[in-house]
């Protein structure tokens, strides 16, 4: 059993808010943790999932059946089938507003996210449940290097990760684009071929860590840059891509302003790109990429809430992978490398300087930690997520 770090958060969540969203792509776990914090919760709990007929038949009068559970913590899975029920829970709310009454689990749609934030603004707090993340699984397995290297093939989804072969995680894998292809885009009232988004994201996975380009995109399937553009935000939506923005800073460079585009779970790009083990993988063009999407990723998702992430890329090449600010005076530059050996860039020292940064780390697939100028210091990933961000200012 892999402990997820965010248990705690929700638990502390749900005894300050009426109402606690956990959000995030399928399959990331949501329901199993759903129901351990149930178990555990010091009043009765109840779990409706409105996928299932059964239970969605309860809510055929809303206002009733929750009535009747006014002093239960009600868990309401796939609450974007009912986006009727967010007036119905503002309601409830206003006539009591005791903290921990409702667990909502959905997806990232769009429309539930807009619902919901209007709807119910100020009586609930979001929370995104991500798949594994690196220190969990580190935590709990008896070899972490192992266990790393494999989360970074198979990437966090908890079937995938934990499947009992390479071969068995893909089997899974592809069943998963498959289901959102073929299940969640209709769903989120997408309409378009899922073969079309399927080759779309055969085509990003290409472009993983490089600048957006949508021109190029929109030549290569005939369709104009906002389609594409539309294309992307999709993807974005739902959890599965992430759009990294370019720092904008007031310097007399010219600084590039197209953003970087990643696949969120590293083993979603493997199966896209057809890899299908660490030799494959090794062998692989997208080396490099892979290394620093998974990076970047696991370092945003474990980063202060509070901080803010871009990258740093001028027109004549100084650039930085990844700076985290957590105010105008507190930043610090991360460049990834796939290196046991690394160096520090003349770039990364120019960007640095132009910026005013005086901490930089160069996250490597290493094991040791080590200083390669005053300012920068080599570190491995794990290290870098176990010390926590306050020690790398």
């Amino acid at each position: 059993m892999i402990d997820r770090t965010l248990t705690h958060t929700i638990r502390k969540a749900l005894l300050q808010f009426p109402a606690v969203a956990l959000i995030g792509s399928r399959q990331t776990g949501k329901t199993t943790l759903a129901r351990i914090i149930a178990d555990a919760w010091p009043t009765p709990a109840i779990y409706l999932d409105l996928e299932l007929p059964s239970d969605l038949a309860k809510l055929g009068e809303p206002e009733l059946y929750l009535g009747a559970h006014e002093n239960t913590l009600v868990i309401l899975d796939e609450i974007q089938r009912r986006p009727d029920l967010f007036p119905v829970l503002r309601g409830m709310i206003d006539r009591n507003r005791r903290p921990g009454r409702f667990l909502l689990l959905g997806s990232a749609a769009p429309e539930l996210l807009r619902q919901s934030s209007e709807t119910l603004a100020g009586r609930l707090i979001y929370l995104e449940l991500t798949p594994f993340l690196l220190p969990e699984i580190a935590a709990s397995e008896a070899e972490p290097d192992t266990a790393s290297q494999r989360l970074w093939l198979r990437g966090g989804y908890p079937e995938s990760f934990l499947a009992r072969s390479d071969a068995d995680s893909m089997v899974w894998r592809y069943a998963f684009l498959a289901t959102f292809l073929e299940r969640d885009v209709p769903q989120m009232g997408f309409r378009t071929s899922s073969t079309r988004i399927r080759r779309f994201w055969e085509m990003l996975a290409h472009s993983h860590a490089q600048l957006w380009n949508a021109s190029g995109f929109a030549r290569n399937f005939d369709v104009t840059a906002p389609m594409v553009r539309h294309y992307l935000d999709l993807l974005t939506d739902a959890l599965l891509v992430r759009q990294l923005q370019p720092l904008h800073a007031n310097l007399k460079k010219r600084l590039v302003k197209s953003h970087k585009v990643y696949i969120r779970d590293i083993g979603l790009l493997h199966a896209l790109l057809r890899i299908p083990d660490r030799e494959s993988l090794h062998g692989h063009p997208i080396l490099g990429a892979s290394f620093e999407g998974f990076a970047i990723e696991q370092i945003i998702q474990q980063a202060p809430k509070n901080a803010d992430f871009a990258f740093y890329r001028t027109h004549t090449g100084e650039e930085i992978d990844l700076v985290v600010s957590l105010s105008s005076r507190q930043r610090v530059a991360i460049e990834v490398k796939y290196t046991a050996s690394p160096q520090v860039s003349r770039g990364m020292r120019t960007a640095m300087s132009d910026l005013g940064i005086t901490r930089g780390h160069v996250v490597t697939a290493g094991t040791g930690t080590f200083p390669l100028s005053p300012e920068i210091q080599a570190i491995p990933l794990l290290r870098l997520l176990n010390d926590g961000f306050e020690t790398l200012l």
